[in-house]
C-alpha cells in the first residue's frame, strides 16, 4: 500500500490537481493541514484525501502525516507539485525492486519556468542531489516505512526538515528516480533567481553549522 502525504497551508489553487493525478497510483492520500483558511481541507476531502489538522511547521505536518498515514510504502510531496511524465513507472519500479525497501528515492526536479535562469538551477540541483546527497522536498521522496521508522522520520522543524532527513538516511541510500517533478519558480521570480538561490545557499550552511532554526527562518522569510 503506498501512502502520500502532503503538507498544506492554503494550497487550494494546485491541490486538488495534484491529488487527481495522484489516485491513479496511491492507495491513500493524506493531507496535513496547518491551518488553511482558503477551503484548502474542504477541497482535499472532495477529492478523496485523508485530512488531518497539524501545528503549522512543515516537518511537523510531515511527521504528523506519516503518523496518520496507513500504507507501508510512503510518498512526501509538496502540494505545489505536478508530476512529470512517467512518474508512475518511477515509483511502481522502485517499489517493486526486491531491495526497494532500502533505497529512498526522489524526483529529478523541473520548473514551471523556460527561463535559462531556470534551466541552469535545474542543472545544479541535480548535481546537489547526486554528488552531495541532498535532494530537497521539493523533488519528492519515496520510502518504505521500515527505512523512515529507522531513521526516526521528520523532525519537527519549520524548515530544513527535508535536508535533515536525507542526511540521516545517508547519501548511498538514495535513489535518483526517471521521472521530473514540475515544481512552481513563482518564488524565484518574486525574489529573483540569484538572490533566492543564494538565501537557500544561506540557510543551507547555517543549518549545517548546527545554527538555531530561527535564525534559518529569519532568512528565509526575509
Amino acid at each position: 500500500m503506498l501512502s502520500v502525504v502532503i503538507p498544506t497551508l492554503n494550497a487550494a489553487e494546485r491541490l486538488p490537481a495534484l491529488i487527481t493525478t495522484l489516485k491513479s497510483v496511491a492507495d491513500e492520500v493524506v493531507v496535513a493541514d496547518g491551518g488553511s483558511t482558503d477551503g484548502t481541507r474542504n477541497l482535499a476531502q472532495h477529492e478523496g484525501a485523508v485530512v488531518i489538522n497539524s501545528a503549522p511547521g512543515r516537518g511537523g505536518q510531515l511527521a504528523a502525516g506519516a503518523k496518520a498515514a496507513h500504507g507501508d510504502w510512503l510518498m512526501f510531496l509538496h502540494a505545489d507539485s505536478t508530476m512529470g511524465q512517467g512518474w508512475q513507472d518511477a515509483v511502481r519500479g522502485l517499489i517493486d525492486d526486491p531491495f526497494g525497501e532500502h533505497w529512498a528515492g526522489y524526483f529529478r526536479l523541473a520548473f514551471d519556468d523556460e527561463s535559462h535562469q531556470a534551466r541552469r538551477l535545474e542543472q545544479l540541483v541535480a548535481w546537489r542531489s547526486r554528488a552531495l546527497g541532498l535532494p530537497y522536498g521539493d523533488q519528492g521522496l519515496l520510502l518504505h516505512r521500515s527505512l523512515y521508522d529507522r531513521v526516526g522520520g521528520y523532525a519537527d522543524m519549520e524548515l530544513m526538515e527535508d535536508v535533515a532527513l536525507v542526511r540521516k538516511i545517508g547519501r548511498r541510500w538514495l535513489k535518483p528516480l526517471d521521472a521530473a517533478i514540475i515544481t512552481s519558480a513563482e518564488r524565484y521570480r518574486r525574489d529573483g533567481w540569484l538572490r533566492r538561490s543564494s538565501r537557500n545557499m544561506v540557510c543551507l550552511a547555517l543549518h549545517f553549522v548546527n545554527a538555531p532554526n530561527r535564525w534559518i527562518s529569519k532568512i528565509y522569510y526575509s
